[in-house]
This record gives C-alpha cells, sequence and structure tokens, in this order.
C-alpha cells in the first residue's frame, strides 16, 4: 500500500470523526504527494526514500513554525502545529531513539575514521544516507557535534 492511498484511507476517517487536526496533517500531506507526483521529471510516481523526504520537509516546515508561534506566544497556533507534526510522524518510520541514535553514529564514525570536527562532512554524508527517515538532520548534526568534539 502507498503513502498516498495510506494518506486517503486516514482522511475518510479523519472526515468521518471530524477531527480537524488529523485532516489539516493529511491533507498537507496528500497536496505535497499531488506536488511532488506532477513536477517535472517526477514520471507521476515517488519511490518510498522521495516519500520519506516529503514527510520529513512537512514535519520541519511545521517544527520552524512551531518554533516562531512558540516565541510569539501563540499558544493557538503552535497547538495546531503539534497536531500536524503528530499526524505526519505517523507515517515516517519509527525514530531512533536518542541511545540508539549515538550507538548509530559511534559505529559510523569509526567506519569513516573520523576523528575530529573537521571530518563533520564526511559523518553527516554517511549518516544521512544510513540513518534516512529515522531521525532527524538536526538531530544527526548536533550528535555528530558532540561525538566528535569528545
Amino acid at each position: 500500500m502507498s503513502l498516498e492511498q495510506k494518506v486517503m484511507a486516514e482522511l475518510k476517517t479523519a472526515m468521518l470523526a471530524k477531527n480537524e487536526g488529523a485532516l489539516r496533517g493529511l491533507r498537507a500531506i496528500k497536496a505535497a504527494i499531488i506536488i511532488a507526483k506532477t513536477a517535472e521529471g517526477a514520471g507521476g510516481e515517488l519511490k518510498e526514500e522521495d516519500e520519506t523526504k516529503l514527510l520529513q520537509k512537512l514535519i520541519k516546515q511545521r517544527k520552524d513554525s512551531l518554533e516562531i508561534y512558540q516565541q510569539q506566544q501563540r499558544a493557538d497556533l503552535a497547538q495546531k502545529e503539534l497536531e500536524e507534526i503528530a499526524v505526519i510522524e505517523r507515517f515516517l518510520p519509527k525514530q531512533l531513539s536518542a541511545e540508539e541514535l549515538k550507538a548509530a553514529l559511534t559505529k559510523i564514525i569509526a567506519e569513516t575514521g573520523a576523528s575530529s570536527p573537521a571530518d563533520m562532512g564526511k559523518v553527516m554524508g554517511a549518516a544521512t544516507k544510513q540513518l534516512a527517515g529515522q531521525a532527524d538532520g538536526k538531530t544527526i548534526s548536533a550528535t555528530v557535534k558532540e561525538l566528535l568534539s569528545k
């Protein structure tokens, strides 16, 4: 079952339940899928890794908005963003815990032979490929920085 099919099935359920937060999140995913499929060179199909990138992009946009709303003390808008993030995250692969992420990154650092913060680019390249969809890029970057500065 493709991401689009899963979203459509959940969209019907959310409509029947009149769940506004879920509807907003699901409609955002559906719109992003349509845009991606009709983009030049897409050929009307989305690969699984493209779907994951698309979902991560949607979550990143919402987290950025959430941060702004929290700074402006707009709890009402912040709550809407949190609801949408929760809906979108349901379609992503299971996220790694902080401990799992550290373990995976320690292994990648050993494989790449990185020893200082100067090697961060080498580690990030390997890490983003291996951990795609399992961790946020910002979190990976912060953890790599922490591990390499020890």
